[in-house]
């Protein structure tokens, strides 16, 4: 009886270590989801359009206005409701009058990014690996939920992989994309990747990157309710605007800055100039 009784008792500690999730497995930060791709992974052959603001907004409160600010080149200052500052292609001459919480960094030229960081930045983002490893970043800071998507850059006649990064940053309900300094177009695999974008910074530079009608076939594709031209240098950004007819609207601030909110989002494509671009 008593060996019966021993036999259960071992029998029940065993399942319970069996199946019982460990401390360690318990603790184990769960993998970011993110809004922008899901749609994305699910409809591999989609063309994205942004949520309209009357259908995003229906039934739920805004969560609040991320402020954007041309400070020059491809950098852009982005202010999250919860206090986070990030800088795009951040290369240390175009900086914010604070230092920013989250600096992002692409190395096609010397012009997008710095190997002496202002030391009060938190996290330093680059755009490309090392080891001929590509630069993989997936990180929540604060209110900011932060991911990359790799593209090749020209490199002494050739092309290096995965040597420059789309960064992506999901906040307020908003997909916001930098494309940093882009030099081909992308495919199905960049499409599915990236996901959906209500805001799209995209460099009008005409050639420095790509041609205005290449770039102009990822801005359609990509399909954001709001483009933010940047990187424009040599040709006028007319060159740019030709290439988009009456389906999209195109106007020029009087300001280097504009508040976005889901509900703000205009419901017909507006390539946004902000000033100093």
């Amino acid at each position: 009886m008593m060996l019966r009784y021993l036999v259960y008792t071992f029998a029940a500690i065993w399942l319970i270590h069996a199946f019982w999730p460990s401390v360690a497995h318990a603790q184990q930060p769960p993998r970011h989801v993110s809004q922008c791709q899901a749609i994305a992974e699910a409809i591999p052959q989609a063309t994205f359009a942004s949520f309209t603001p009357v259908a995003a907004t229906k039934g739920k409160a805004v969560v609040g206005e991320v402020t954007i600010t041309y400070l020059g080149h491809s950098t852009f200052r982005i202010e999250t409701p919860g206090g986070v500052s990030m800088a795009t292609d951040y290369n240390g001459w175009f900086s914010p009058s604070t230092p920013p919480t989250v600096a992002t960094m692409n190395k096609a030229h010397s012009s997008h990014y710095t190997l002496a960081p202002d030391p009060a930045i938190k996290n330093v983002l680059h755009g490309w690996g090392e080891n001929g490893m590509p630069a993989r970043h997936d990180l929540v800071v604060g209110d900011t939920y932060i991911r990359n998507v790799t593209t090749d850059i020209r490199a002494g006649g050739a092309m290096e992989h995965d040597g420059n990064s789309i960064f992506i940053f999901e906040v307020a309900d908003l997909c916001i994309g930098h494309l940093g300094h882009l030099h081909h177009e992308l495919d199905d695999s960049h499409y599915r990747q990236i996901g959906r974008l209500d805001v799209l910074m995209v460099p009008v530079d005409g050639g420095l990157t790509m041609g205005a009608e290449s770039m102009s076939r990822v801005v359609s594709r990509l399909r954001a309710s709001l483009i933010l031209p940047m990187h424009r240098r040599g040709p006028p950004i007319d060159a740019f605007l030709d290439m988009f007819g009456d389906d999209y609207d195109k106007r020029f601030a009087d300001s280097a800055s504009i508040k976005v909110s889901l509900r703000s989002l205009p419901s017909k494509p507006l390539i946004y100039i902000l000033k100093g671009v």
